[in-house]
């Protein structure tokens, strides 16, 4: 069985080979990369016998040139900020392996697409549809929103002043960590019997800005609390709104075998 990750530079693509170097040979994986210079997990993989191909989403011939041989690829999606250009991309890699022989596919979706409120055909979905219609087996996985967005929401800063200041709204969040997702998506590649599936790597339940400030207080040692004002104007807000953030699935931790990361240590990266 020969597995590649394509976008293997990335954060997500690093954690998920870290997770496979614990669970198959290194001979058995290839990263494809963009950018040669390498990570410290690539020159693991590289040390450990595992291999580093050269592909570019915007080149179909060097894609199809990496994936020679591959059982299993990983189709990380494409970081473009353009939709249409990310479309572009990752139909050039599917149709390159498709032709190269690959037989299963797997692709990082979002999670709910079907239920986004401002963008119900999004590239995501757009994208499984031509993994579909490729013939080769599938694995679509639908990745939640990275907690990463807490880091634009001021954390350090209520925990100074005692208050987290949020715009109006009653938000509640599904979202995970890349570490639990990688974990995932790691075992997925490992293992057998997961082809035909599409899953929704989202939180089993969801948290709300007073659970996030009852974190902070713990955190801080002393009280934080919640506080709605309509004067906050940040990017986040609207894009939270464009997208599903409060279905939940059982799917993520289902993989994983064990619970998601806490809130509490989902948010202690961002806090200084």
């Amino acid at each position: 069985m020969s597995i590649m990750i394509t976008g293997a530079n990335g954060q997500l693509g690093n954690l998920i080979i870290a997770n496979l170097l614990a669970k198959i040979p290194a001979t058995q994986i290839i990263a494809g990369v963009r950018n040669l210079g390498m990570s410290s997990t690539l020159e693991a993989l590289k040390d450990q016998g595992g291999e580093i191909r050269f592909m570019d989403y915007d080149s179909p011939e060097t894609c199809q040139k990496a994936f020679t041989g591959v059982n299993r690829l990983l189709l990380i999606s494409s970081s473009h900020t353009d939709d249409t250009v990310r479309l572009t991309q990752h139909t050039s890699v599917i149709n390159a392996a498709r032709k190269a022989g690959v037989e299963h596919i797997l692709y990082t979706s979002f999670a709910f697409p079907q239920t986004g409120l401002k963008i119900p055909v999004s590239v995501h979905r757009l994208t499984e549809q031509v993994i579909f219609d490729s013939g080769m087996k599938y694995t679509i996985l639908r990745n939640g929103l990275y907690i990463d967005f807490v880091d634009v929401l001021g954390l350090n800063e209520a925990i100074q002043s005692g208050v987290l200041t949020t715009r109006p709204g009653n938000w509640r969040f599904n979202a995970v960590t890349r570490s639990d997702l990688a974990q995932a998506i790691a075992n997925v590649l490992a293992g057998k019997g997961y082809e035909q599936q599409i899953y929704e790597l989202a939180a089993s339940k969801t948290w709300t800005f007073a659970d996030l400030a009852e974190v902070l207080t713990a955190f801080a040692g002393k009280t934080v609390i919640h506080s709605e004002d309509v004067s906050v104007q940040h990017w986040i807000y609207p894009f939270l709104s464009s997208i599903d953030t409060v279905s939940t699935s059982k799917d993520l931790e289902q993989l994983m075998g064990h619970p998601v990361t806490s809130l509490k240590d989902s948010i202690a990266p961002f806090l200084k």
